[in-house]
């Protein structure tokens, strides 16, 4: 199968450059695996792989999986967590020229396709830390690819490969789902419609569905949790983004110097007489943006899409090169696109000390932007998310011993997200720290555990000492802040985070758990 998907000579004389420059990305991934720390949805997925399932509240089954298995494979260091993720980037690098070269595109345009992928900085930035985004962005372009196959092609029989690769990828993470309403509209716009009438594009419409129904079938068994998780992610947990905004991070974030080329891929699918048989990928686009704008999607939601859009434009400014004699903008764009690359690489990759970084954000004069509604400090969320969590463990530890053996015995370390849980749970074990109680998410399902809560260390919800004090006294008799929190460069609301000491609740955390659900 993966031969009829890839009967490509990968090691042809064309695919040289593509390779060097999968190759050198993934070598520079490597190279900085181990700089800053753990990424908060990284001790997420830890605990999660400590509970497989064929479903998640916030995420399908097939990353956690992978994980699992990696970590078997490999270890929990930073490095092992993260090799997949640059792998995975490499794939999406040759996948892109592959559809270049499908799309009739010669040895720079498959040179060039690929190096816009590197280029991209929320496609690169995808490898540097273990998520379902990475897996989801090679999903999508393996998608593509074999789209382009059969529009280029007219096989058919290639539908079932369709399927096998978009259910895989809605195991992964939804998105994919909208890829595939994108390209059925994209096929009822075009001339292409033709494809709906085969038996083969029906049969790859089974093959996904059978691929993803354990799936199905976990989240009605449970409620359908995802679908609260989306709707209250959407109302209150993403910042809220127009259309404009919405547009001109794609411009920032797929590289300013990228833009002419997505752009012209997207007018070489519409209008272009050559890419007229790819009218539909053109169509993907359009659906699929309209879908996250109405959305209030994160911009970097529709990122998976670009590698189709830039493989497209590649093809077409190599025509226009050719068509017009102006081989003297290969080296002229190709040298722009790299050197903007390397400006903006330190807020792609950790390449630099965390304290150099500030200081050339502050050189540059940019300011990190809010996806969601939480404030930021010195860092963008994706850098801070990666501070404070052992130094946080350690202080609940400094708590927790403060404790008498039987007071431990009973403990519950109740905290307030997946990322402060995930902590406990991952750094907690060298410190003797018990797991931890969390209604966040996943952590809600899996519930509050056998301890009543009698004796607790619990993590402040409010702002001020006697807020939190007001609150948790409706609970426990003996409430005493233990601690703050005091980590450097983590999100703001981590930091000065108050725990608590509790004694004698005059209820049990059994009892109160189903209204401590917090799915967002």
């Amino acid at each position: 199968m993966l031969k009829r998907i890839l009967p490509e000579k990968i090691l042809s004389n064309d695919n040289t450059i593509p390779i060097l420059i999968a190759l050198l990305q993934f070598v520079l991934q490597v190279m900085v695996h181990g700089n800053y720390g753990y990424f908060r949805d990284e001790l997420y997925y830890i605990a999660c792989s400590n509970h497989l399932a064929f479903g998640y509240v916030d995420a399908p089954p097939l990353s956690i999986a992978i994980l699992t298995l990696n970590r078997w494979i490999l270890g929990d260091s930073l490095q092992a967590l993260r090799f997949l993720p640059a792998l995975a980037v490499a794939g999406v690098v040759i996948l892109t020229a592959l559809m270049a070269r499908r799309m009739g595109g010669g040895r720079f345009a498959q040179g060039m396709a690929s190096l816009t992928i590197v280029a991209a900085h929320v496609l690169l930035g995808n490898g540097r830390f273990f998520s379902m985004n990475a897996f989801d962005i090679f999903f999508w372009a393996l998608a593509g690819y074999i789209v382009i196959r059969i529009l280029t092609e007219d096989k058919q029989r290639l539908w079932i490969a369709f399927g096998i690769v978009a259910g895989l990828g809605l195991l992964n993470k939804y998105s994919m789902g909208f890829l595939c309403i994108g390209l059925v509209a994209g096929l009822i716009l075009t001339s292409q419609r033709k494809q709906l009438t085969t038996k083969w594009f029906w049969f790859g419409v089974l093959t996904a569905f059978i691929l993803f129904l354990p799936h199905i079938i976990w989240e009605i068994s449970h409620g359908l949790p995802t679908l609260e998780f989306m709707h209250n992610a959407s109302q209150e947990k993403n910042a809220p983004i127009t259309i404009g905004d919405f547009f001109t991070g794609q411009l920032r974030d797929i590289n300013f110097f990228n833009a002419p080329l997505w752009l012209l891929g997207l007018y070489f699918f519409l209008f272009h007489r050559i890419g007229r048989q790819y009218r539909a990928l053109g169509w993907i686009y359009i659906v699929v943006f309209i879908i996250m704008v109405a959305g209030n999607a994160k911009v970097y939601y529709l990122s998976p899409i670009y590698p189709m859009l830039l493989a497209g434009g590649s093809v077409f400014v190599e025509h226009l090169i050719r068509e017009y004699s102006w081989n003297w903008t290969k080296p002229v764009y190709v040298s722009l696109l790299v050197l903007w690359t390397v400006i903006v690489l330190p807020f792609t990759l950790p390449v630099l000390p965390v304290e150099d970084l500030i200081s050339y954000q502050k050189l540059l004069g940019v300011t990190p932007r809010a996806e969601e509604r939480s404030a930021l400090a010195e860092l963008p969320q994706y850098y801070a998310d990666m501070f404070g969590w052992e130094k946080m463990t350690a202080d609940v530890a400094t708590v927790y011993r403060t404790l008498t053996p039987e007071e431990q015995a009973e403990c519950v370390i109740f905290v307030r997200n997946y990322g402060e849980a995930g902590a406990i749970d991952f750094f907690g074990k060298h410190y003797g720290l018990p797991d931890a109680t969390c209604a966040h998410n996943n952590y809600w399902l899996w519930g509050p555990g056998q301890r009543t809560g009698r004796i607790a260390i619990i993590f402040g919800s409010c702002r001020t000492l006697d807020e939190n004090l007001t609150d948790l006294s409706r609970a426990y008799k003996h409430v005493e802040l233990a601690a703050t929190t005091n980590a450097k460069f983590c999100m703001p609301y981590e930091n000065g985070r108050m725990i608590f000491i509790c004694k004698e609740m005059n209820t049990t955390f059994q009892k109160i758990w189903p209204k401590e659900r917090f799915y967002i």
